[in-house]
């Protein structure tokens, strides 16, 4: 009887001692543009993913998550796939996220589809991206979200007739045009010009092209460019040229008008329209606490865009998989895991369609408006949760 409640008390003081439950470490391969003209971009959305972290010390549950970074330097998609290659074979990564430009996304694809690896896509835009992968999911925008409604609104609220497109050469340039051609076209307009304003990896000087558009005369001018230094100096040109002053409404998606640089744009930005998921200045509870957080982090004249709010809905997707899964990556158990899912962003309610892996969301009309010294986005208009409309419509390789 001694020998039985010794070894009765034994395992009780055992079960005392031992863990609630094994914590794991989820290894999370994060390849973004870190270096050169647009290293701002990988800035944003890893400080995004960290504070989420900081701010929800329980989202992993008993787990934790080791960040493993690789520069993927140019949007060409070459060194993108080299990196992602080796997070796979030696860093044994069990999810991938970040890839800020298409062709890195899109070189990559074919990589984790053999690995069966999650991969997170925190900005790349080009709408058939996750078509070309069952392991990807997105949690920013397809460049149709803002573009195909912003042509029916264009004809139809703005009442341009006439548009030009400028987009930079490259996939979701050349996803923004037809989108919003297509929108437009539909709506009744007629769009007069279609002109490739140069590469995303360099700012060009966009004085030819806009001066061209002047010379049409189209009611409206939509563009698409990178955020940051090319939307920048494409504001600048537009105010320098006088195309408000020739009555041509500059119009686009958010891009144009980043959180980080909309302050710099001064007089030539105001009145500019662009459709767009996320601006610093919403007032939802969700976005003030996020800004506020924000602030308190990184300081009070920082401020984070579109692509931070990307970071931080994706790294709470990726938190939600592993408390889902208890730290243990399953590949199609993630994948399922995410399937459906609903979160309360900063942006607004979102939500992962389970047929496409992409993004749901609100888009909105905004109007960029001076207050106080300050410009401002002030929101016009509403279009609740928007699927994006190249899969809808099964357009192309969203067909696919």
């Amino acid at each position: 009887m001694r020998i039985v409640k010794s070894l009765v008390l034994g395992a009780a003081i055992a079960a005392l001692a031992a863990p609630a439950a094994q914590a794991r470490t989820v290894k999370v391969g994060v390849v973004m543009t870190f270096s050169g003209v647009n290293a701002e971009y990988g800035d944003q959305i890893m400080r995004a993913m960290n504070l989420y972290l900081k701010v929800h010390p329980k989202a992993l549950g008993n787990n934790k998550i080791e960040f493993i970074k690789r520069d993927s330097k140019n949007p060409g998609g070459a060194v993108a796939k080299t990196e992602v290659q080796e997070l796979i074979t030696r860093d044994k990564v069990d999810m991938l996220a970040g890839f800020v430009f298409s062709p890195n996304a899109i070189a990559s694809a074919p990589l984790v589809t053999e690995a069966k690896v999650p991969m997170i896509v925190m900005n790349a835009g080009t709408a058939w991206i996750t078509n070309l992968s069952p392991y990807i999911v997105r949690t920013s925008f397809s460049m149709w979200h803002a573009a195909y409604p912003m042509g029916t609104y264009a004809e139809k609220t703005l009442g341009c007739k006439t548009a030009a497109v400028g987009y930079t050469d490259y996939p979701p340039g050349k996803d923004s045009l037809e989108a919003f051609k297509k929108g437009f076209e539909e709506a009744g307009g007629k769009v007069i010009d279609a002109i490739p304003m140069g590469n995303p990896a360099q700012v060009p000087d966009f004085t030819p092209f806009l001066q061209r558009v002047k010379d049409e005369k189209p009611g409206c001018f939509y563009v698409f460019v990178p955020a940051g230094e090319h939307a920048a100096a494409l504001v600048k040109t537009y105010g320098d040229l006088g195309l408000r002053a020739a009555g041509i409404k500059l119009i686009g998606p958010l891009d144009i008008i980043q959180d980080t640089k909309l302050q710099g744009m001064g007089k030539a930005a105001e009145g500019m329209v662009v459709m767009g998921h996320y601006a610093a200045d919403y007032t939802n509870r969700a976005n003030e606490a996020f800004v506020r957080e924000w602030k308190k982090a990184y300081g009070k004249d920082s401020t984070p865009d579109f692509m931070a709010v990307a970071g931080w809905d994706g790294m709470a997707a990726i938190a939600h998989v592993v408390k889902t899964l208890d730290g243990k990556i399953d590949p199609d158990k993630a994948m399922k895991a995410l399937e459906g899912w609903k979160f309360a962003s900063p942006r607004g309610p979102i939500e992962i369609d389970p047929q496409t892996r992409d993004i749901i969301q609100n888009e909105h009309v905004e109007e960029v408006v001076e207050k106080g010294g300050r410009l401002h986005v002030k929101v016009l208009e509403t279009i609740p949760q928007v699927k994006d409309p190249c899969k809808q419509l099964k357009i192309g390789k969203c067909a696919q």
